[in-house]
């Protein structure tokens, strides 16, 4: 029904999606720690700064996301985002995620 509403653009529904709304709960979906790696994902693939990385980050971590995982979601969207994107992106998830990154290692 949500997917139908989306495709008919429903303004309410719409609305309600990109303030992330009570009328439609992506979290009720796909889970907290799965709405936060996909929201990481698609800040990566958007080019968002570190400062946002850094809040997503943190929240996909408190519901139980790992390190491993984070970094899973840059190698995911490789594919979609070209290798520039993500040579680019690494360093700005890395220090979202609290490592500092040398040029030499």
């Amino acid at each position: 029904q949500h997917l139908r509403r989306l495709a008919l653009n429903d303004e309410r529904l719409v609305a309600s999606v990109l303030a992330a709304g009570p009328a439609f709960s992506p979290e009720s979906l796909l889970g907290r720690k799965t709405e936060a790696l996909v929201r990481v994902g698609a800040l990566l693939a958007v080019g968002a700064s570190t400062a946002s990385l850094r809040w997503t980050v943190e929240v996909a971590q408190s519901a139980g996301a790992t390190d491993e995982e984070v970094l899973g979601v840059l190698i995911a969207i490789g594919p979609a985002v070209g290798l520039a994107r993500v040579v680019a992106q690494a360093p700005r998830l890395a220090l979202a995620m609290g490592y500092e990154i040398d040029d030499e290692g």
